[in-house]
């Protein structure tokens, strides 16, 4: 057992309040400078920066990937690894309408109160920055397969959200594109000697409301049309169809996707075109909550004054690259209420909220909840015991 007694949570939250100031210029020169994923240097920097002046060790391009970092404190004594994660990619068009500017100033910030608390802490605090988790960019899928988190004993981070929460469900999903190919033509002179991609991609995309009817009440079919032609007097030879593919697991996923390969496929036949269907990224596995450290977040945050919702397993759900994580070790991902009820993610909404002052005051209360997780795993061997039992005997 450790000798060292783990801070209170009000002895966290008094540290969260000396690092407040920092934290909100650090989310808010984020957030005014949205980057798009593997393309977040300015983030990268700020965040390593604030980390390497508090003492961490930095290593920028973990992994291979230009804008991760990882950054550990410690000082040789045993225990265990625990990350904190931090993602601040940003969507295209909407900039962070996800709120990631928040996750990585808090997750930072969580990091940086377990150390100045806990000085001599045993093990290693590590701060993980993962990028390109938008868009298909399983940053983090990217990093395990590196490498990155052998050796981690368990990970956290927050989400904000429109309510608290104390998890919900992570759908896992594949990220497609379709391409059809077909011949150009003078789509008035003599348009029967082309063959229309963008027809194709049409039907392909009428063939997946089709469906929807016929998939599970879980599953989510949903793109975009990425290409459809360059001129209205060209009959298209390219058409392009980004689209996820989302369902409660990994298997019933890939089975869905065989369906809309199907689809693709029909489509490609009535048109005379021909059908490409790629993966634009890893599949995002499903998401596994860890109860034990998910209750304990909950535990500290209420007493900060958090209106927590327990675990909700009927709630809508996204999909995540932590998904990936969990299947690896205990994971927690609660939701932290920075907006009204029934403001949308994604949306400008959200993005608008993200760089409020209300947002940093509940991103201070989420990082104190972090800390506290984390100085318990390092300080507290029954709580990692405890963590992995759940963990194992979930995946066994």
């Amino acid at each position: 057992m450790s000798s060292l007694k783990a801070p209170s949570v009000k002895a966290l939250s008094a540290e969260l309040a000396v690092l407040r100031p920092r934290m909100d210029a650090v989310s808010l020169s984020i957030h005014t400078r949205p980057e798009l994923k593997f393309a977040e240097f300015h983030a990268q920097q700020v965040l390593t920066r604030w980390l390497g002046e508090a003492g961490f060790t930095v290593t920028v391009s973990a992994g291979g990937l230009d804008t991760a970092f990882v950054a550990v404190h410690g000082r040789g004594r045993p225990g265990p690894c625990v990350a904190v994660l931090a993602e601040y990619d940003a969507l295209p068009g909407i900039g962070h309408g996800c709120g990631h500017n928040l996750i990585a100033a808090g997750g930072a910030a969580a990091a940086l109160a377990v150390v100045r608390a806990l000085p001599a802490h045993p093990g290693t605090v590590a701060v993980i920055g993962t990028p390109g988790e938008e868009m298909g960019g399983a940053g983090k899928v990217r990093l395990a397969d590196a490498g990155v988190f052998d050796g981690v004993d368990a990970a956290v981070m927050f989400h904000p959200g429109d309510r608290w929460l104390t998890g919900r469900p992570g759908l896992a999903a594949a990220h497609l594109r379709v391409t059809f190919t077909g011949m150009s033509a003078h789509a008035s002179v003599s348009p029967w000697q082309g063959r229309s991609a963008l027809a194709a991609a049409q039907l392909f995309l009428n063939a997946l409301d089709s469906m929807r009817q016929f998939v599970p009440p879980s599953a989510r079919l949903h793109g975009i049309v990425a290409d459809g032609g360059q001129a209205p007097n060209v009959v298209p030879a390219r058409a392009t169809v980004d689209l996820y593919v989302r369902d409660r697991t990994a298997v019933s996923a890939a089975a869905l996707v065989e369906r809309v390969r199907a689809a693709a496929a029909g489509a490609a036949l009535a048109t005379q075109t021909q059908a490409e269907v790629s993966e634009t990224g890893p599949l995002y596995a499903e998401r596994r909550n860890n109860a034990v450290l998910a209750e304990r977040f909950a535990d500290a945050v209420r007493a900060l004054g958090a209106d927590m919702e327990p675990y909700d397993p009927d709630s809508p759900a996204g999909s995540s690259d932590i998904g990936n994580l969990s299947q690896l070790m205990p994971v927690i991902h609660p939701y932290v209420q920075i907006a009204d009820t029934g403001t949308p993610a994604h949306s400008e909404a959200m993005r608008e909220a993200a760089a409020t002052p209300l947002a940093h005051d509940r991103t201070q209360v989420a990082a104190t909840g972090l800390a506290e997780v984390v100085a318990a795993l390092l300080t507290a061997p029954e709580v990692l015991a405890a963590a992995r039992a759940e963990f194992e005997g979930v995946s066994g």
